[in-house]
């Protein structure tokens, strides 16, 4: 049986395989300051979509210092991160890394295929699409949102800082935050209340 070439495209089935193997790494870049666990709830959905994830972390300049010193993060992320590995290791394997200056530069030097953003909302939506058509126009590289789950809908790193920086019980924040993050928290405030 002689197959035609209009039949069948050699070239185009090969690309196709290959493209079929490649390696999908994802970063998913953030501050994560603090860590929630809308953060992991992402992280979590995304291993099922990659075959590598890097959990980047970087310094957001609109949102002032930092809250939780960087190395104190990348220390508890670590831990985060070894114990959901741990629970389904067929997933994708996941790392985490520092990084300064362009989220774009970063994931070139990770050669990511795509940069993981989380959206809790319209809102998250509006601006996270903007970003994801600048850094495909920028950069040449693609933008996966993974929605987290509704428990996490109005989950903010932002908020939660506000709250722990005006003496709010980081406690009542448990079904937002695991409990290490909690830890620290109540030992920064019990330390900025001595000082």
């Amino acid at each position: 049986m002689t197959i035609s070439a209009r039949s069948f495209d050699l070239r185009a089935w090969i690309l196709s395989a290959i493209e079929r193997m490649a390696h999908h790494k994802a970063i998913y870049p953030g501050s994560f300051d603090p860590p929630t666990l809308g953060h992991l709830d992402v992280l979590m959905r995304a291993r099922r979509l990659f075959d590598e994830i890097v959990l980047a972390v970087g310094r957001n300049p609109d949102k002032g210092g930092p809250f939780i010193p960087i190395e104190t993060r990348l220390a508890l992320l670590q831990d985060l991160v070894d114990e959901i590995v741990a629970e389904d290791p067929s997933l994708a394997k996941v790392t985490v890394a520092a990084y300064e200056g362009l989220t774009v530069d970063f994931a070139r030097a990770e050669q990511a295929s795509a940069i993981l953003r989380g959206i809790r909302n319209t809102t998250d939506l509006q601006s996270e699409c903007q970003l994801a058509i600048t850094n495909r126009q920028v950069a040449d590289i693609e933008t996966v949102f993974v929605v987290p789950g509704e428990a996490f809908a109005y989950t903010s790193s932002s908020l939660i800082r506000q709250i722990a920086e005006l003496g709010g019980d980081p406690h009542r924040l448990s079904t937002m935050l695991p409990v290490n993050v909690i830890d620290i928290i109540s030992a920064r405030q019990k330390k900025d209340a001595g000082s």
